[in-house]
């Protein structure tokens, strides 16, 4: 560090120098082979240096890492170079650069203009003396370019028939010898390579101790004292770049042999000054034997060399041709092929299209006709000449179910064709020729070109006319089993309904006798009689709304759909069931909400379902004591405009064994029932669009749940 800061003060007059406006700066690329850092720190007080001696020129350092050289010199973006004699031997012939000087290196106080490579490892390994031992070993050098950190140490290693690509364990690359060399120190690698002058330099520096390692095919020779394995070659020259002037190289060149091989900028990089430009011979003929570029292709080179070189582009060559053969071949077979295809599919293409039971019609972008199949010209009556070209809305799609004129622009097909979405309709009407309507359910679906640009769409449809006579058929069949039950149900309750019907006639008839005495007697008071006679209509028509309710319960229903309060409807029930409620000591508990939306429903059906849950309530409740039985009906307005109706018992709860099949028709817990009380409510909760479901009580007992939709006219009010 105190020799840095010395030379740094030797240097400080040169480097104050002002850099005038008229200066050309000058670039001189230097190979980094130990850092970008120690580089710029080695070499700038030489590029000062020269600033100094060589007026009206400005030169800098540009630290260049290995891959960083060979364009940094192609494109110009350097005027001088220096790298080791490897790259520079290959720059001369790419290129056309020329060495002005050569190095004179200085490591441990001897200066040397030649160095070598030094092959080493750790003086430990017992088992790694010779060459020859290094086969299986890992091995690292500084880069595949780098002259002393590889080259050289490969040569030595192909005179003893070895090669660091195929007998090395492992081969790696540092990057710069400093890391090599660490990497050996640290076992990282057996084996490492580096030039001459690295494990002395770092020695000095305390980075190493000489000690720890061993060099492997020692060389001596007296002139050249440093530890190096191989041969020597001439140190890195100073070279000028193509476009660089004759008349600044030579000024350089001057400047850089006249400097004293003391001089501060020599010094600070580590060497003794510069001499003459020395001969290359040995290098060039290290890349000759190693057939490195320059020198890849060594002799005469013969139609057999270039089969040795180029053999797979020769093979893939004729690989190629012999497929374009049989591509041609082929592809001639596959055409004949094609058009007898061809000519099947449009046959089988007809055969499918005229074997389909449903009607399928396809539509063009304006929505006129293009084909349609057998079946479309059997159930519509149109013949293909009335349909093809023709635009198939006005004919098929013209009018609505309920006579009003349906928009062409409020037409499926045609938002098909110009929005690429499929759609399906379930149910709408198609007319046929002779003016009359059917039922149909029917897709609408893109047609696409090559190009996967939609030119219209595929219609296919269904006339479901026998669909829906069937599915009325059992709606009605529904609403007979529903009359049925309701009839059985209250074949069941007569005792109890001829009983609430009995007491106000019985109250009737003794108070229409009591105002006939009073009557007789002829000293009545007029306001007792009107007192007896207001009694008497109160019962009468306490009878009335009884026989309305059993009248309106068994009636068959309308198939009209009507707005109703399920409160009332749940008030009606327990008029109909107070008699049963009473004989079986149930307390009813109603909690129902007062502001409850109206439902747009069948009167008589939600009755049905109330009172089969209200009943098979009350019967699930005859083993529990009198006390604790309790009916609890519940109503509540839920999220998404619904009504939940609520309807638990305190009674011993569900089997399991008939828990998942509860509404299932003819499945029952009871000793004597049918099993189509909840299969019946199910079927008419789920026809008015609503949800029916059991829940376990909070402590004992069931709860039964349904829920309704509210009518869209008390939506439209909330709203």
């Amino acid at each position: 560090m105190w020799r840095r800061l010395l030379w740094l003060f030797l240097l400080l007059p040169l480097v104050s120098v002002p850099l005038r406006a008229e200066d050309q700066l000058i670039r001189i690329g230097v190979l980094s082979h130990r850092g970008y850092q120690a580089t710029y720190d080695a070499w700038s007080p030489t590029a000062t240096y020269l600033s100094r001696v060589i007026p009206g020129h400005e030169f800098e350092v540009v630290p260049l890492d290995f891959p960083e050289v060979d364009p940094a010199v192609k494109f110009g973006q350097v005027d001088f170079i220096l790298v080791n004699p490897g790259i520079y031997v290959n720059l001369e012939v790419r290129y056309r650069i020329s060495r002005i000087a050569t190095l004179n290196n200085l490591a441990g106080g001897h200066v040397n203009n030649v160095f070598g490579g030094v092959i080493f490892t750790r003086s430990d390994r017992r088992d790694i003396n010779t060459l020859d031992d290094l086969k299986g070993k890992s091995l690292m050098a500084v880069d595949v370019t780098s002259l002393g950190g590889f080259q050289m140490a490969w040569r030595e290693m192909r005179t003893r028939g070895l090669d660091p690509y195929r007998d090395s364990s492992s081969f790696s690359f540092g990057g710069i010898h400093d890391e090599v060399v660490r990497a050996v120190r640290d076992g990282r690698v057996d084996v490492g390579t580096v030039r001459t002058d690295i494990l002395e330099r770092m020695a000095i520096a305390h980075e190493i101790n000489l000690e720890d390692f061993k060099v492997i095919n020692p060389k001596v020779n007296p002139g050249f004292l440093l530890n190096r394995s191989t041969r020597l070659y001439p140190e890195w020259p100073f070279s000028k770049v193509l476009h660089t002037s004759n008349e600044l190289a030579q000024k350089v060149a001057v400047a850089l042999l006249n400097m004293p091989s003391s001089h501060p900028a020599a010094r600070a990089g580590n060497y003794a000054g510069w001499t003459i430009p020395l001969d290359y011979q040995s290098v060039h003929d290290l890349f000759k034997e190693l057939q490195l570029p320059p020198y890849e292709y060594s002799g005469r080179f013969t139609l057999a060399d270039a089969i040795k070189k180029y053999w797979y582009w020769l093979l893939i060559a004729l690989f190629f041709l012999v497929f374009m053969l049989l591509m041609t071949t082929w592809v001639s077979r596959l055409n004949r092929e094609l058009k007898k295809a061809k000519q099947y599919l449009e046959r089988q293409y007809e055969l499918i299209l005229n074997s389909v039971a449903d009607g399928i019609i396809g539509v063009d972008m304006d929505g006129n006709t293009t084909f349609a199949n057998r079946a479309m010209t059997q159930i519509t009556g149109w013949s293909l000449a009335d349909l093809i070209g023709r635009n198939q809305h006005q004919i098929l799609h013209h009018t609505r179910a309920d006579g009003t004129s349906h928009p062409a622009d409020q037409c499926p097909v045609y938002a098909t064709c110009h929005d690429q979405i499929p759609r399906y309709v379930d149910d709408d009407v198609f007319w046929k020729k002779d003016g009359s309507c059917f039922p149909v359910e029917y897709s609408s679906t893109p047609i696409r070109d090559e190009q996967f640009k939609t030119v219209g769409s595929v219609v296919v449809f269904r006339d479901i006319s026998d669909r829906k006579r069937i599915s009325e058929e059992a709606r009605q069949h529904q609403d007979d089993l529903a009359h049925v039950a309701r009839l059985s149900t209250m074949g069941e309750m007569a005792s109890g309904i001829a009983h609430e019907i009995n007491q106000p006639l019985t109250a009737i008839a003794t108070n229409a006798h009591a105002c006939i005495r009073m009557l007789e007697s002829g000293h009545s008071e007029t306001e007792r009689v009107i007192d007896v006679m207001e009694r008497i209509g109160a019962q009468a028509a306490r009878a009335g709304e009884i026989i309305r309710h059993l009248r309106q319960f068994v009636k068959k229903e309308q198939p009209e759909l009507s707005q109703i309060d399920v409160n009332e409807v749940i008030n009606e029930v327990i008029t109909l069931l107070r008699t049963e409620i009473r004989r079986a000591g149930v307390k009813v508990v109603l909690d129902l909400e007062d502001s409850i939306g109206m439902v747009l429903a069948l009167h008589v059906q939600i009755d049905q379902v109330i009172l089969n849950l209200a009943r098979n309530a009350i019967e699930a409740m005859d083993e529990v004591p009198e006390g604790a039985r309790v009916l609890s009906i519940t109503t509540r307005n839920e999220p998404e405009h619904y009504v939940r109706v609520s309807i638990s018992d305190t009674g011993t709860g569900l089997d399991p064994a008939v828990a998942d099949q509860l509404f299932n028709p003819f499945v029952t817990t009871k000793p004597n029932g049918m099993g189509l009380g909840l299969s019946i409510s199910q079927g008419i909760i789920e026809a008015h669009k609503g949800r029916i479901f059991v829940e376990s009580g909070e402590q004992r007992g069931v709860r039964f749940v349904f829920l309704l939709p509210t009518s869209e006219e008390e939506i439209q009010n909330h709203e």
